[in-house]
């Protein structure tokens, strides 16, 4: 093959590398972009679209359910419901397949040469690639290491067989009766949640004294009693051992040394997500580190001068949105543009049931930097749309200064309260103060009447409460 020389190279095709080469390809850089699968990455693939597709379809069966047990406080009445799991993923798959097609037209759209194979580091701008056709080698000027990251796998409970990723739980076409999932972080609780919809009997084991550790209590609590009501039993404090493969169970020990055996057809390992940094011969570089993520500044530059790095190998908060805010910077700074990295909050969202969202300080947080605080909680059980929706469960609460009224944090848990998360995040960006919330005119009946609501309250005259 002839060799491939560019002003700008992307190694990795997920959320981060490739709105990094639509961006540059858009600004008139000519650009690669390498990848050893289809593009838009774990998340597109086997994480973010096809975990929500399967939540949706979980979603939707449990209401069906509902109705034929005469529980519809609507007055509908259903008489059978059943699950085809392999139809689900079918329909999962299409829109996988979908958004797979898009990346790749926008991708071309903007003159984006895209190479399939697995990449390896030579030197600081020569990049090899295992093709299907031979070695293909690229020089670049630039080159953005986008590689992302991976589920942790446990040493004594190694994939495969019946313990599963989160990847691999997603391509099951047939139901497991009883379903261990060992972390009780949000791609468990989500997980599990789905599953015990479809008819698993879910079991959560989580190390640590609450499931969501990230999250605080007050925000937990609706979720934990939703697990529940849906019968799904959660161990805290408990650690698992090991899986017998010939009795299909998870040996586990409790905190207080009591030890447990749970029947399981399957075991899904969720306790966190590691970056690729030891791929592509990133060895090869001579890379300041972080740990195990890639040390970078305020424009994503790494130790070695014309190497960039974004998304999950850059380190915590690991979110596609994060890494795709990353791209973009820095295909406009390999431009020539004047960029920086300056967010004041990244929305991270747990879609759970009920959903929750973080952005900014939490009153702990804040707590730490500012002498006085205001905080409004304003629960959805006061809500017209909630109520109308028959799911009045959670709430918004907004944390702002004492004395200037700046909000410093704002979170919600509730029914569908991601698709608020937007308006939460450009009051934080725009430097919004309370009153600047409450005088804002909120659409009636809505959900977003809540943060209205929790901001008037924080001042001291909540209306509907």
């Amino acid at each position: 093959m002839k060799e491939i020389d560019c002003k700008l190279l992307v190694i990795g095709a997920g959320p981060g590398g490739y709105v990094c080469a639509i961006r540059a390809g858009q600004l008139g850089v000519d650009t690669v972009i390498v990848d050893q699968g289809k593009p838009g990455g774990t998340c597109l693939n086997v994480g973010c679209i096809p975990s929500k597709a399967l939540i949706h379809a979980a979603d939707e069966f449990h209401r069906v359910k509902q109705m034929t047990a005469g529980r519809s406080p609507f007055g509908i009445k259903v008489t059978d419901t059943s699950l085809d799991l392999s139809a689900a993923i079918d329909w999962k798959d299409g829109i996988v397949a979908r958004l797979n097609g898009g990346v790749t037209g926008l991708l071309q759209k903007a003159r984006v040469k895209i190479v399939t194979g697995d990449a390896r580091f030579r030197d600081g701008k020569t990049v090899e690639v295992e093709t299907e056709t031979g070695q293909q080698i690229i020089r670049a000027e630039n080159i953005v290491i986008a590689t992302g990251s991976r589920s942790v796998e446990l040493p004594n409970l190694p994939f495969g067989n019946d313990i599963l990723s989160s990847a691999q739980l997603l391509s099951l076409r047939t139901l497991p009766s009883k379903l261990v999932i060992v972390g009780g972080g949000y791609i468990g609780v989500e997980l599990g949640t789905a599953f015990a919809k479809m008819g698993s009997e879910v079991t959560i084991v989580e190390a640590t004294s609450q499931i969501l550790p990230l999250y605080d209590l007050e925000l937990v609590k609706p979720v934990a009693k939703h697990l529940q009501e849906l019968g799904i039993r959660v161990m805290t404090g408990a650690k698992a051992e090991s899986f017998d493969s010939s009795t299909k169970t998870l040996n586990i020990k409790t905190e207080n040394g009591a030890a447990e055996a749970l029947s399981a057809d399957k075991v899904l390992v969720t306790v966190g997500r590691r970056p690729n940094t030891d791929s592509a011969g990133l060895g090869e570089l001579d890379l300041d580190m972080a740990g195990h993520f890639i040390r970078v500044d305020e424009r994503c530059r790494t130790s070695m001068r014309g190497i960039y790095a974004i998304g999950d190998v850059t380190g915590e908060p690991m979110l596609a949105h994060r890494a795709m805010a990353q791209g973009e910077m820095v295909a406009e700074i390999v431009s020539g543009a004047r960029r920086s990295w300056d967010k004041r909050c990244i929305p991270a969202v747990c879609f759970t049931d009920p959903e929750i969202v973080t952005l900014g300080l939490s009153p702990d947080e804040a707590k730490a930097q500012a002498s006085g605080l205001k905080i409004g909680h304003f629960p959805f059980s006061a809500n017209g749309r909630a109520m109308s929706m028959t799911d009045e469960s959670g709430f918004v609460r907004v944390v702002a200064r004492a004395d200037n009224h700046l909000v410093l944090g704002i979170q919600a848990v509730g029914s569908g309260v991601s698709e608020l998360s937007s308006g939460f995040a450009l009051a934080i960006e725009m430097g919004a103060r309370l009153e600047d919330i409450a005088g804002t005119v909120h659409a009636h009946p809505t959900r977003s009447e809540a943060f209205q609501e929790a901001a008037l309250k924080a001042l001291g005259h909540a209306i509907h409460m």
